[in-house]
Formats: structure tokens, sequence, C-alpha cells
């Protein structure tokens, strides 16, 4: 019994180029995020920077003895909207009890009685008044320092003034050295 010959010497081939040609990104699955554009890497150090595109998120990668590790970079801009949304929260708290605070004390009734309208007249306060004869009687003293006070003052002075030349006279020095 003879075969019936088709019109192509390779079916099988021809089928199966179809096969692969067709099935070969089904195989090799989907593309790398970093080729669509949503990785974003950069070289840092002993690793890579990346930047995810459609977060904003940011990881360092780098390859350890187990393989390629990626860890997220802490974001300080969440941080910050933190305290920024903790710090108008308590705005709102200051501001409603402020309020509630004139709100108190307008409810108050006054508790100064008698009170003036009018300034008060000015005085010269560098023109001497006459002593009355209670202040006549008092009098301030300042007592003046002691020998033994004065001797400490002037050995201090003495101390500083003597450090002060030492330390010009070590900088003359080292300038002078280094020019």
């Amino acid at each position: 019994m003879r075969r019936a010959k088709s019109s192509s010497k390779f079916p099988g081939v021809i089928t199966l180029v179809i096969c692969l040609a067709g099935g070969g990104q089904a195989l090799a699955g989907p593309m790398p995020e970093t080729e669509n554009g949503r990785y974003a890497l950069s070289p840092a150090g002993d690793g890579v920077l990346r930047l995810d595109t459609r977060t904003g998120a940011v990881s360092t990668c780098s390859n350890s003895g187990a393989g390629w590790a990626c860890y997220a970079v802490p974001d300080e801009r969440a941080a910050m909207d933190t305290e920024i949304g903790r710090l108008q929260a308590d705005i709102v708290r200051l501001q409603a009890e402020n309020e509630r605070l004139k709100a108190d004390l307008a409810s108050r009734e006054p508790t100064v009685s008698g009170k003036i309208e009018e300034p008060l007249p000015k005085s010269d306060s560098l023109k001497p008044g006459e002593p009355k004869a209670a202040e006549g009687e008092r009098k301030i003293e300042i007592p003046l320092p002691s020998d033994r006070d004065m001797d400490r003052m002037m050995s201090f002075l003495e101390r500083a003034w003597r450090r002060l030349i030492e330390m010009a006279n070590r900088v003359q020095k080292d300038v002078s050295g280094k020019i």
C-alpha cells in the first residue's frame, strides 16, 4: 500500500516552526518590568538603586551570596506628611481651645471695678522726684569688694592674660612653621 505524499517535504517542521513562533512568547512569560518602563535602575555603590515609576517607591538592590535582594529605602516624604497632618490637627485643636477660652473669658464678670478709660498722666522717669520721708530714711548700700576679692580678680585676669599670650605665641609658631 502506498501512502499519499504531501506537497511539502517537511510538513512536521513547518508545523513546529509555527507553534514555536506563536507560543514562544507564551513560553517566555511576560516581559521583565524594566523593559516596559516601570522601574528605572541606576548604579549605586555595590548595587543598584531601583525607582518604581508607578508608585514612586525607591529600593536598593544588591547581590548577596544568596542572590539579588531589594530593600525599600525609608520614605521621608511619608514621615513628613504624617508630621504635617499631626501639626495641622494640633493647630485645629489649639484654635478650638483658644476660642473656648476667649468665650469663657468674655462670659466672666469684670474683676476690676472703677476702671477708667483715660490714660494715666506720664511722668518723667529720669527726673528725680522729691523723696518722701519714708524713702529718705531708706538707703540702699552696695558693699564694695574687699581686698581679698580684688586680689582674686586680679589673679584671675593675670592668668587669663598669660594664657591668651601663650595661645597667640603657639598660633604664631604654627603659622610660621607651615608657611
